[in-house]
């Protein structure tokens, strides 16, 4: 089989690194090769948030690597492989190098009321806007169309795959990654007589869009991921399902539904 360039992604715990030392010594004695530069396949080694970090540092290469994840702890909804499994997991790349499976991603342009520049942003978990200092207001609109004034906390969107972290523990639906779409949760929305918001979780299709419109005078955090961009003068956030896709080894991809039973319901013997 053609040698692999792979890159190796971890983080500093002791168990990640032991796996990681290893690792790259199954994989050169294999004939493939360590490139942290251009890699085919990115390797993370510890959880589901080391995972995230891979994705963040390699999204310049979407079209060109596919992901695996190693997971040093349970099981995470983006890791297949224990730390154990390595010597399995490096025959497995070396036999199986074309496989794959896909996931939809969060694309987010953030837009300034100052003529600074756009900024632009690729989430797998999901997004949020939250108020700094005070009940937030925003306008949403989908596909360019007023849907609802919000106040309340703030607004999350997520991905699929996302929808299993922050989106699930604010009432939102768990979506099948399968499904090209976004979900639209608000975080404690006011509902009463004189403000209304539809109050539940939306799933937008790829084909719409949303924005959130945001007033003058306001400092808004807007999440991405683990990362946060904390400005005054944000006029409005952008959001689309992304052209582009993350693609992930699936030499042994466990399924979503599997996934989801083991990390909120367990045996069930």
């Amino acid at each position: 089989m053609e040698s692999l360039k792979v890159a190796l992604v971890y983080n500093q715990v002791a168990q990640s690194v032991a796996a990681a030392e290893k690792l790259k010594k199954l994989l050169v004695a294999s004939g493939n090769t360590l490139d942290q530069e251009n890699p085919d396949i990115v390797i993370s080694i510890g959880g589901d948030g080391t995972l995230l970090s891979a994705f963040h540092l390699y999204i310049h290469r979407l079209d060109h690597v596919r992901f695996l994840g190693v997971h040093t702890g349970h099981l995470g909804f983006y890791t297949d492989w224990r730390d154990y499994e390595l010597e399995e997991m490096v025959d497995s790349l070396c036999s199986n190098q074309e496989e794959n499976v896909s996931y939809p991603l969060l694309d987010i342009v953030i837009r300034y009321r100052d003529g600074r520049a756009d900024k632009h942003f690729f989430a797998l978990n999901e997004s949020t806007i939250k108020s700094l200092h005070r009940t937030m207001v925003a306008d949403v609109y989908i596909k360019e169309e007023l849907f609802e004034r919000f106040r309340g906390d703030g607004v999350s969107i997520s991905t699929p795959t996302g929808s299993t972290a922050y989106n699930k523990s604010i009432g939102g639906a768990v979506l099948h990654p399968s499904i090209e779409a976004m979900q639209l949760t608000e975080i404690a929305s006011l509902n009463n007589r004189v403000f209304r918001t539809v109050g539940s979780p939306l799933v937008i299709s790829k084909d719409d869009w949303v924005e959130v419109r945001l007033p003058k005078g306001g400092e808004f955090i807007v999440t991405v991921d683990q990362f946060s961009v904390q400005q005054a003068d944000i006029a409005s956030v952008y959001y689309r399902v992304a052209p582009d896709k993350i693609r992930f080894a699936s030499y042994r991809h466990m399924n979503f539904w599997h996934r989801v039973r083991e990390a909120f319901i367990g045996d069930l013997n």
